[in-house]
């Protein structure tokens, strides 16, 4: 793995972010297989996602922002506190501004910009806006060894990739498998599946170059993105996974999910 931190930090984040990317359509290909999702499998599935989310917002983000900015001499909790709650403000602005409709909801539950926009466009719009925090923070966590190409930092960054990609799977089976029963082909339902994925890689190439241009950004960066990953969180996918009678079933998923991302971030980071 050291030869890895002789390549360009943005191509890495690329490389990590086309990966997230191919476990998104991987698991959206689950359509092919089945028409339709349990509702226990599929809190489960969203909670274990959101419990990946959590504990990388901490482990991987906000943690290394708060030593980061230790290191450079600046109040450990400022960039800490500011990025991450910009993070979720500018999550907030989009959340109000792009049209989008939450799994299990009808259409005149779409929030954002009113628009004549198909059901099946405003689910899949809905999980792309997650991913943008999940593909930035990808980003910023690579882009961080162009300021200190260290194992520690690195392995991090994989840790961080892997727990996204990992989580990524059931969410593409997430978004196409209930497309499929809102009457779209398999291929579409697919297609859509794996599309709301490909706003991570833009997102990460962008964090990391952000990164590498403004050197002092890294703990704010980091930080935004962890900012940006809560509000998702507990704005969509907690809420979602709870729907119906089994919610001790996502709850569970969410202690496995946080529980999986802090051993990969530990262990490897």
């Amino acid at each position: 793995m050291e030869k890895l931190l002789e390549y360009n930090p943005v191509l890495l984040a690329l490389g990590a972010t086309i990966f997230t990317w191919l476990l998104t359509a991987a698991g959206a290909s689950m359509v092919f297989f089945f028409k339709s999702i349990n509702k226990k499998v599929l809190n489960s599935m969203l909670g274990f996602a959101a419990g990946v989310m959590i504990a990388a917002s901490f482990w991987s983000l906000l943690k290394p922002a708060i030593e980061m900015a230790e290191a450079q001499g600046e109040l450990p909790w400022k960039p800490a506190v500011i990025g991450f709650l910009a993070g979720g403000a500018f999550l907030l602005l989009i959340d109000k501004i792009l049209p989008h409709l939450h799994m299990g909801l009808s259409i005149d539950k779409a929030e954002g910009i009113p628009t004549t926009w198909q059901r099946s466009i405003l689910l899949v719009l809905a999980i792309t806006l997650h991913n943008i925090p999940e593909g930035l923070a990808v980003g910023v966590a690579f882009g961080a060894l162009a300021n200190n190409p260290d194992m520690g930092i690195l392995t991090g960054a994989v840790a961080l990739a892997m727990g996204i990609g990992l989580q990524n799977f059931p969410e593409g089976a997430a978004v196409s498998i209930p497309l499929r029963r809102e009457g779209l082909s398999r291929f579409k339902s697919f297609n859509y599946g794996q599309l709301s994925g490909i706003v991570e890689p833009i997102a990460g190439v962008l964090g990391a170059y952000l990164v590498l241009t403004i050197e002092p950004l890294l703990p704010y960066a980091l930080s935004f993105a962890a900012g940006a990953m809560i509000f998702v969180v507990v704005e969509e996918l907690i809420p979602e996974s709870q729907r119906g009678n089994e919610t001790d079933l996502s709850t569970i998923g969410a202690m496995l999910g946080f529980a999986t991302m802090m051993l990969l971030d530990v262990a490897l980071g």
